[in-house]
């Protein structure tokens, strides 16, 4: 339970976050500053208020003003005063000077409480002073790769090499994770890759996951060819009894081994930088630093580093076992070099890929998507081939234009491409469209929890109605089916079904096809 001094600081705190900073700074500022210590003490709030709203602004100055008035407070007599002061430095990203200033308030701090405070700040804002500082013992080596970390990222840019061969993987899966319910669409791309290069065998299949083992020496630019999976990832075991020092022991084994080592630094470009990830749980901080201080201890040129880095230590936990995969984070990614723009109900880029598999391919075929937003659906359709034209329609101008200049760069030839602004019910307005006009639907429609619609039944059965007519007799309508309904209408009939996270809620991707017309 906050005690009253508490309550009157936060109070404060908040009251002081309302102003402008023009009114903190000329204001609050002068009358903190002549104060006296006891007065000081209970208005300490301000200190914390100028750095947040000096990180907060859009203009420099601000942070000009704030940076040298905090580094003199690191002087004040009062240690909570000097702690405020740290961490609104350590969030300002202040530079050298105040890297010295802290080196040397670390060596006369009064408490553990403030010396943790020195060492967060300069494991953020640490630098060549602070690791000369470490050559002679004055900060705790832990902090050691985070500030090795920080200035890798501000000297080099670190990136993965798509187009290294990645070493031999006699004891290492390739882990393709998609969303479940998608897994024998990736499957099925997998095996069309095998059947036209090879490169690949199918392991594994499990839920959200397709297995490979290599069979020749491949690129992750061979592998990114494949469109429906989310990550790639090098699996490099399970690990039992994570909890305990033998189990950690064992995890960093692992992700130090050769054979990690090896996929590591053949695959990127620049300081090797990781981040660590309990995927599918909220990130155990201490176990973290637990990992990253045994790893570091082991190999001292992986660094681990949660901004931006090239790679990821996934952990997959089940019960007390742990499952470890290095992930790439590819960017930007290859697959996506045609998405100039976006809006914000946009597909997933791989469930519009999969919707366009199982679409299936037609010769001659005429594409529409009634709620086309991006335009992903449309170029994924067509990037398959078959496609002689394409239709795009939405309610947002601002989408059909996005979708149009994502299809250009798409680049792809013979498409005949035609985007406006239309509901789907006033498809005639679309120049090309009209009864029995189109041979495939394909789409993701609006499903009410990202664009506001208004009866999601009612816009189902209006869409089905409408598709029924569009589409010419054997047509194709490929789409995620948020309204469970068995017989949506009698001129449609379902071919196909599955069961899709659509990300936080489940869908089914359906296909249904237009009966061709009896002679």
């Amino acid at each position: 339970m906050k005690s009253a001094k508490q309550n009157a600081s936060t109070e404060l705190y908040t009251q002081l976050r309302r102003l402008s900073w023009n009114q903190l700074w000329d204001q609050e500022v002068p009358r903190f500053n002549q104060s006296s210590p006891q007065d000081r003490m209970s208005r300490v709030s301000v200190v914390r208020a100028v750095g947040v709203l000096a990180t907060e602004s859009s203009s420099p100055k601000p942070r000009e003003l704030a940076i040298p008035w905090l580094r003199r407070l690191l002087e004040d007599p009062e240690e909570k005063v000097r702690r405020y002061a740290i961490v609104a430095l350590s969030k300002l990203k202040a530079g050298p000077e105040e890297e010295t200033a802290l080196v040397a308030l670390l060596q006369r701090a009064v408490s553990q409480r403030e010396r943790l405070a020195v060492e967060e700040a300069l494991s953020k804002i640490g630098g060549t002073t602070t690791l000369e500082s470490l050559n002679s013992n004055v900060l705790p080596a832990g902090i050691e790769q985070r500030v090795k970390a920080t200035l890798a990222r501000q000297e080099e840019t670190s990136s993965v090499r798509i187009d290294r061969r990645i070493p031999p993987l006699s004891e290492v899966q390739i882990h393709l994770r998609c969303r479940r319910g998608l897994e024998q669409i990736l499957r099925g791309e997998v095996e069309d890759l095998i059947r036209n290069q090879g490169l690949v065998r199918v392991s594994e299949v499990h839920t959200g996951l397709v297995s490979l083992t290599p069979l020749v020496p491949i690129t992750l630019a061979q592998l990114y060819t494949l469109r429906c999976f989310s990550t790639v990832g090098f699996a490099l075991g399970t690990v039992a009894n994570m909890d305990t020092p033998v189990g950690v022991e064992a995890l960093v084994a692992r992700i130090t081994s050769p054979i990690a080592q090896n996929i590591l630094h053949t695959l990127t470009q620049g300081k090797i930088r990781y981040r660590i990830e309990f995927v599918g749980e909220t990130q155990r901080k201490e176990s973290v630093q637990r990992i990253a201080d045994g790893i570091y201890a082991r190999c001292p040129d992986l660094l681990n580093d949660p901004r931006q880095a090239p790679w990821t230590v996934a952990l997959y936990r089940s019960g007390s076992n742990c499952s470890i995969e290095l992930t790439p984070r590819v960017a930007p990614d290859p697959r996506l070099g045609y998405r100039l723009g976006d809006v914000s109900a946009a597909s997933h880029p791989p469930l519009a890929a999969a919707l366009a598999r199982v679409s299936g391919k037609s010769p001659g075929e005429i594409v529409w998507d009634p709620f086309c937003g991006s335009g992903m659906e449309l170029v994924e359709r067509a990037m398959l081939g078959g496609v002689v034209r394409v239709f795009g329609s939405d309610l947002d101008p601002e989408a059909i234009q996005i979708a149009q200049e994502n299809f250009a760069a798409s680049k792809l030839p013979s498409t005949n491409p035609t985007f406006g602004v239309a509901d789907f019910r006033d498809f005639t307005k679309i120049p090309g469209l009209s009864a029995d006009s189109v041979s495939l639907i394909v789409t993701n429609p609006p499903m009410g929890r990202r664009v506001r619609i208004g009866s999601l039944h009612t816009l189902m059965r209006e869409f089905f109605q409408v598709a029924a007519t569009v589409l010419k007799p054997g047509g194709r309508l490929i789409f995620p089916n948020p309204v469970q309904w068995d017989n949506p209408h009698p001129a449609l009939r379902l071919q196909y079904r599955q069961v899709v996270d659509m990300g936080g809620f489940d869908c089914r991707i359906e296909k249904y096809v237009k009966p061709p017309s009896k002679a």
